[in-house]
């Protein structure tokens, strides 16, 4: 990944965990926890792809498995959204740009469900039960309604935000410079008749202009003598 890349997605990541933590915990809703972390890594999946998708994602969740208060070992959550933010990267518009709100919504939708099912899989393969005492469905139900209420104000301004920073001055400079020259060169090529190589205009063609120059010059001097 690019740097703008890591330096934007570390701190839209660090940003959505401090208010998940803070704020919308605490909010003590019935049910699951609004993800806004799940949120940012899929709007970045959708404009980074697959492979940076999985990247952020792995970041994303080893930074909430570490973050307090953290009750489950470290890397249960890297893993589920290193999965879903690969997932959500292989749907990834053509340009990066979103034609209607049905599909974004939709990969919530199932990011949430996904992410809830792949949680309480990894837990009861280790022997956490804590969903089961819970109740999975209510958790189902509340994460993706949760999620889905989120994501219109969250989602477009993360894949904006990453499309912005796709935009690198550094290579912008250099291809306009690229292109400038490339404009010059055939602006001289095609004012002057100069090419490179054997082609009109070349080191033989300067020869032939010079050699009848010579000639021209030497018959003008001729007449003059004849008369």
């Amino acid at each position: 990944m690019r740097f703008n890349r890591i330096l934007l997605s570390s701190t839209l990541v660090v940003v959505a965990l401090v208010i998940q933590v803070s704020v919308l915990a605490r909010l003590h809703l019935p049910g699951a926890v609004p993800d806004l972390v799940l949120l940012t890594v899929l709007g970045l999946a959708l404009v980074y792809g697959h492979v940076g998708g999985a990247l952020v994602g792995f970041g994303a969740g080893l930074l909430t498995d570490l973050a307090p208060p953290a009750d489950h070992a470290a890397g249960r959550y890297a893993l589920v959204l290193a999965v879903i933010g690969y997932l959500a990267g292989l749907v990834k518009p053509e340009n990066g740009r979103l034609k209607s709100a049905t599909g974004p919504m939709a990969v919530v939708v199932v990011a949430a469900i996904s992410t809830t099912l792949l949680y309480a899989g990894v837990g009861a393969l280790v022997g956490d039960t804590a969903a089961r005492h819970v109740g999975l469905p209510s958790l189902l139900f509340t994460a993706a309604l949760y999620d889905l209420l989120l994501a219109p104000f969250v989602v477009p301004g993360i894949m904006a935000l990453a499309r912005r920073a796709e935009n690198d001055p550094l290579a912008e400079s250099s291809s306009a410079a690229k292109k400038s020259a490339d404009i010059s060169s055939g602006w001289l090529s095609s004012g002057t008749g100069l090419r490179i190589g054997n082609q009109r205009g070349g080191l033989g063609g300067l020869k032939v202009k010079a050699a009848r120059a010579r000639v021209a010059r030497a018959g003008r001097i001729k007449g003059v003598k004849r008369l």
